[in-house]
Formats: structure tokens, C-alpha cells, sequence
């Protein structure tokens, strides 16, 4: 793990890394790969969240319960239920937090939602190896998110590229996550075409509105661009979606709302 991962960030990564150790003792590779191998073909998030000129910025909308920054935002919400609301609301696809320790997730969570609605799914968590990925398969994911901060160099060990090819290889898109023009060009470098800006600096937790315009032009432009967090207004998403943004990620703000599923509607501007 390089020095310049920020602190909170460091502290997931070294107990992600604690918590697949411990699931590879309860359950090989081999074994995770064979049931990911006999799930249904996954769904493309890619063309989910894909926006053609004209036509309406999409919505990711996010089942979180709680965050390192904001603590318990809807504690012992029913993932089902929430799933449900956004699918009847809108939402071109739903990002499950599968993270237990961090976020109140849990890897069981994406049984639950995909049951419950036929939209694609994406794991959100802290992927690290392919096991991950085959386990998120198997779960009922079809994407994964990819941090392009907490990911090595092809130099030391299992690379971005590599764990984009292992989903691809397992019917899968990767949301690439990056904070700044450096990531931004490794995660084109190896070969993202779903990449996700995240405006939080996940070191000091403040919101920089302005990183998609910035990172937008590097791009390359068959590639579909997401505006992660601090997205809570319609007029929020007008401006991502003028600087090029195809598709938004949003759960904070709909996850505190008493109706998630009226509140994406709001947000998307199609309420009654």
C-alpha cells in the first residue's frame, strides 16, 4: 500500500485486506470463481449509465447506511426496499455498499436487491484482488468499483488493468474510481471505459464540485464519465451533465430522505 494513501483510506485497505485473508480460508478462489461462473450473464452498467447527446443524465443511485464521513445515515435500512424505490423512481442502475466494518454493508446485500429488481447492480467496496470480483459475480453483481487510488502500479503486484480484464473476462463492467488528472490517465491507460469522479478527497473528506470539469477532457471519449458524491440538487446534475458527465452517483442525500424513492424523483426532476 503506497505511503500517499490517505489515512482513513489506509485503514480500510489494511482491513479489507484482514477480511479477504479470512474469506479465503472459508472458501477458496477456485470455489468462488466456479459460482460466479454459474451466475446468470450480468447486466451492462456501461449501457445503463451510457447518455446519449439529448437525452437525460442518468442516475446511480447508492443503498448506503453509513460512512466513515457521515456516520449512520439509515441505519438497519432494507436494502430490498430501498432497491425498489429508486427502480420504481428512476434510477438507471443501483450501487450496493457491500463494506461491513466502514459502511454497514454486507456482501449478502446484493442477493437481496437483485431479487428485488432487474436494474444493473454494482458492488461498491474496497476490490483489491479478483477474488472480489468472483465473489462479487457470484453475489449478483454485474460492475465493481474499482479505486485507482488504492491499486498498484503493474510494478507491484495486480494491476488496474489486470482486475478491469478479470471482470470483463466474467461479463462485468468496472466503474474506475479517480480523484485527479493522474489517476484519471491511468484508469484510460488501462483501458477503463467507466470511469467515476469522485469530488470527495477521501484524506480530508471536503468536496470539490469542479473535478469532473477538470478531469472530463482526459477522458477519452468513448469512455461513460460519473460524478460521485456531494450531488444533491437537480442543478447539481445539469452542471455535471454540461461538462460531459453522462451519469451521476448519488445515495447520501436520497439514503436521509423519509421517501428515497420521491426523493430520486426530485432530484431527476420528474416529480409530480
Amino acid at each position: 500500500m503506497s505511503a500517499a494513501i490517505p489515512s482513513i483510506l489506509g485503514r480500510i485497505v489494511v482491513r479489507k485486506r484482514a477480511e479477504v485473508i479470512a474469506a479465503k480460508a472459508a472458501r477458496s478462489f477456485d470455489e468462488v470463481a466456479a459460482a460466479a461462473a454459474l451466475a446468470p450473464p450480468a447486466r451492462s452498467l456501461r449501457a445503463a449509465l451510457h447518455r446519449a447527446p439529448g437525452q437525460d443524465v442518468r442516475v446511480l443511485a447508492e443503498i448506503k447506511r453509513a460512512s466513515p464521513s457521515a456516520g449512520p445515515i439509515r441505519p438497519d435500512a432494507d436494502p430490498a426496499a430501498i432497491a425498489r424505490e429508486y427502480a420504481e423512481a428512476g434510477a438507471a442502475a443501483i450501487s450496493v455498499l457491500t463494506d461491513r466494518d466502514f459502511f454497514d454493508g454486507d456482501l449478502g446485500f446484493l442477493g437481496r436487491v437483485r431479487a428485488a429488481v432487474d436494474v444493473p447492480l454494482l458492488r461498491k467496496d474496497f476490490v483489491l484482488e479478483r477474488y472480489q470480483i468472483a465473489e462479487a459475480r457470484a453475489a449478483g453483481a454485474d460492475a465493481v468499483l474499482l479505486i485507482a487510488a488504492i491499486l498498484p502500479d503493474p510494478e507491484v503486484g495486480e494491476d488496474l488493468a489486470a482486475l478491469i480484464g478479470y471482470a470483463a473476462s466474467l461479463g462485468m463492467d468496472a466503474l474506475v474510481e479517480v480523484h485527479d488528472l493522474a489517476e484519471a490517465d491511468r484508469a484510460a491507460a488501462a483501458g477503463a471505459t467507466l470511469i467515476g469522479v469522485n469530488h470527495r478527497d477521501l484524506g480530508t473528506f471536503t468536496i470539490d464540485m469542479t473535478l469532473t470539469a477538470q478531469i472530463a477532457p482526459r477522458v477519452p471519449s468513448t469512455a461513460v464519465l460519473v460524478g460521485e458524491s456531494g450531488i444533491r440538487t437537480a442543478a447539481d446534475i445539469a452542471a455535471l451533465g454540461a461538462v460531459g458527465a453522462h451519469a451521476v452517483l448519488v445515495g447520501e442525500s436520497l439514503m436521509r430522505a423519509p421517501s428515497p424513492g420521491e426523493a430520486l424523483r426530485v432530484l431527476r426532476g420528474v416529480a409530480p
